[in-house]
């Protein structure tokens, strides 16, 4: 039996995340909602609330509701490669609802999938760095696991030529992250197809955790957002999301596991019969009025906004502290991984940085090393969420730069300096 490792970044993120007066900038999640703001937000304020209370509160449907499930599909089906040239192929038609299954976050959605599908025996390939989940459950269930490694040289989109050298005879899944978390960077369609032909040929799962689609919010000029890799015309695909990151409702913990293969929707519902049967009836139908029209479209608009101003923010706070800062600029997502560096020389020990940071100005953020790069890589590196309230982020900045300048900048250096 293989033993799982430590989950480095929800340890960290437990331990630090509730310090008294934290200006919070490790958070992951588009700056959160109430109901109330999202009742607000509905274009349609003849649509019937998010909440019935006369509704009796049995467990519901074991994957999900017939409403939820389907406007889960459609999100996916956005940028659905023109479904009418073949109105009769089930890899070009809309998706149904009965290819969904509805779980607790897409934390359960992942360890599902990887529980269901992969054990001794299988090979799996995961980019890396990635969150630490997609790779680690896979080891643990006693598969072997090749890291595709994403290069900075290349903005840290997969490159499909070193996937070619990792394959094996026993690869059972290619695993990708779009966007990726920690990096913010996006793999273009165009990347996305090479994927899928290369699995297609050789009959490989591509799975794709899509937690922070569709927050594609900074892509450059020309490039247009990639679509759910569902929609590409490959029936082994699978991709996994939730209403936290993109949608602004970590609270509600609902997620899903979709695919245009329906031997794995059934085999992840069975094994979910064996844990959390169905979710919360009242977080369904907040996840339902949430993906509604009236409310989806102000919703997101208002998330890529907040992104877009932000990723400028923390943009300007790089540039001004350049010397001592370097990363390659997100193009979606949430997060950003920056290096800091003691006058552009020497890396920061950093997880001996994030607490100093911590204590001297409350502001917290992520280590890299330990929470994405194995303990080895990514030294000096630190992940910012940096969609936060607009005034979190410049409050957290600007003490930071006090920092910088004092610790960083100047002559002195302090004991966790590499």
């Amino acid at each position: 039996m293989v033993k799982i490792q430590p989950f480095e970044v929800e340890q960290w993120m437990d331990r630090l995340e509730n310090t008294p007066g934290v200006l919070n900038i490790a958070e992951t999640c588009a700056a959160s909602v109430s109901i109330n703001d999202l009742v607000q937000l509905c274009s349609d304020k003849d649509l019937p609330g998010p909440l019935s209370t006369s509704k009796k509160l049995t467990y519901g449907a074991i994957t999900g509701s017939e409403v939820l499930r389907q406007r889960v599909a459609s999100l996916l089906d956005r940028g659905l490669s023109s479904p009418e040239d073949d109105a009769t192929s089930s890899l070009t038609s809309p998706l149904p609802a009965d290819n969904i299954v509805i779980t607790q976050g897409a934390i359960a959605a992942n360890f599902l999938l990887f529980y269901t599908l992969v054990g001794p025996g299988d090979h799996v390939v995961c980019v890396y760095p990635t969150y630490q989940q997609l790779y680690a459950v896979p080891e643990s269930l006693g598969a072997e696991v090749s890291l595709w490694q994403l290069k900075k040289e290349k903005d840290y989109v997969p490159d499909v030529e070193d996937l070619k050298s990792l394959v094996k005879e026993n690869t059972k899944m290619i695993v990708l992250n779009n966007p990726n978390n920690p990096m913010g960077s996006t793999t273009p369609k165009s990347v996305l197809e090479d994927i899928i032909a290369f699995a297609k040929e050789r009959d490989i799962i591509v799975f794709a955790d899509e937690v922070y689609n569709p927050l594609y919010h900074s892509l450059p000029e020309g490039q247009t957002a990639p679509p759910s890799i569902l929609t590409l015309g490959y029936r082994k695909t699978v991709a996994t999301g939730s209403m936290s990151k993109a949608f602004s409702l970590a609270g509600i913990r609902v997620g899903w596991v979709a695919s245009r293969d329906e031997s794995i929707i059934t085999s992840v519902a069975h094994a979910r019969d064996y844990t959390t049967i169905s979710v919360s009836q009242l977080d369904d139908q907040v996840a339902s009025y949430a993906l509604s029209e009236p409310i989806l479209k102000p919703l997101l608009d208002r998330n890529m906004q907040l992104a877009r101003t932000n990723l400028e923010i923390l943009s300007k706070f790089v540039e001004k502290y350049e010397l001592v800062c370097s990363w390659v600029k997100p193009t979606a997502g949430t997060t950003a991984l920056i290096q800091f560096s003691k006058g552009g020389l020497v890396p920061v020990h950093d997880p001996d940085f994030v607490l100093d940071v911590l204590d001297k100005t409350k502001v917290l953020f992520m280590p890299a090393s330990p929470c994405f790069g194995l303990g080895r890589d990514f030294k000096g590196y630190v992940r910012i969420g940096y969609v936060s309230e607009t005034d979190v982020l410049e409050k957290a900045l600007e003490a930071l730069g006090g920092y910088v300048e004092k610790f960083l900048l100047e002559q002195s250096k302090p004991s966790w300096l590499e």
